[in-house]
């Protein structure tokens, strides 16, 4: 297949990009690189089956013939989103049109990275896909909450109204090499504080819960989902759930590092619990992680460790 992976150069982007090369597949990437790293795809140089494009989305563009658009274009971390607020509100909206016409052109399969930001601070715990979600409309996460959720009815109204074979993954909490060390995400900012012997950063009581997946666990259910029947959300993350302060422990060991937790106030509409039920994923795709959170701390301990007093590198990629 020919496949587009919008926001190649990103954490997500990058790793699928890699997996569908792997699969034999040419895949044309595009990245506006407002977030994402060209030092992700630096390894993908000389892959005559592989060619980025610096491109932002939300203009209409055509890349001629495809069969599956896989769209991973949007800012992911608090700090991006906040510091992007229109740029991630436009992506979510403008952007998602544009590719779901490219789908709508050629017949093509798509699928739309969702996440559980949907759900908001869920009152429902864990979440199914039948929750509706407890978000703040006008509040500092809205940008990138409205966005997704905006851009779920956008996929679902192209799939009922224009037949497009779309697919709609919420992704929960993940994790691994190429997370940006400095994205704000609870797992590269323990990493990199362990690592550089600060103390780590735990908002509020450290009781507030996530559950992280491994990334190679997270790609595998995204590909499995996009050759599904299912149309309708499917959560997809691991339903393992760690208190904030349990994470930070568990970073601790792995890292071996000596710092102190410091706990700082919790952001305005934090999530207080998060965790997925996959009971859907488990029954239509036959997936579930396969990584737990130690064994994936220390499968990304030398990402984050090359990182270390360093600033994300770029290189050229064509």
């Amino acid at each position: 297949m020919r496949v587009l992976v919008t926001g190649a150069a990103g954490f997500l982007g990058s790793h699928l990009t890699d997996r569908l090369l792997g699969e034999g597949h040419s895949v044309l990437g595009v990245d506006n690189l407002s977030t994402g790293s060209l030092n992700n795809l630096a390894h993908l140089g000389s892959e005559p089956r592989f060619r980025l494009e610096e491109r932002d989305i939300c203009g209409p563009f055509d890349p001629g013939h495809v069969d599956y658009v896989f769209n991973f274009a949007s800012p992911a971390s608090p700090p991006e989103y906040l510091r992007l607020a229109i740029e991630t509100l436009r992506v979510g909206s403008a952007g998602v049109e544009n590719t779901l016409e490219i789908a709508a052109r050629y017949g093509a399969g798509y699928l739309h990275a969702s996440t559980s930001e949907c759900y908001g601070d869920p009152l429902q715990h864990p979440q199914s896909e039948s929750y509706w979600g407890n978000v703040n409309p006008i509040g500092p996460r809205s940008v990138y909450d409205e966005a997704k959720r905006y851009a779920e009815a956008l996929v679902m109204a192209y799939h009922r109204s224009r037949g497009v074979n779309t697919h709609l993954p919420r992704i929960f909490n993940t994790y691994g090499p190429r997370l940006h060390p400095d994205d704000g995400r609870v797992i590269s900012n323990f990493m990199m504080q362990a690592l550089r012997g600060e103390p780590l950063t735990v908002y509020g009581d450290g009781e507030q819960t996530r559950s992280f997946c491994y990334v190679d666990d997270l790609i595998e259910g995204i590909l499995l989902l996009s050759r599904s029947k299912e149309h309708l959300p499917v959560n997809l993350g691991n339903p393992g759930e760690f208190t904030i302060e349990e994470c930070a422990r568990a970073v601790l060991e792995v890292t071996g590092s000596k710092s102190e937790l410091h706990s700082h106030p919790l952001p305005e509409d934090d999530p207080t619990r998060r965790c997925p039920d996959i009971s859907k994923a488990r029954a239509l795709l036959g997936w579930e992680p396969r990584i737990p959170l130690k064994e994936g701390l220390a499968k990304s301990l030398e990402f984050f460790r090359s990182q270390v007093g360093s600033k994300v590198a770029t290189a050229e990629v064509r």
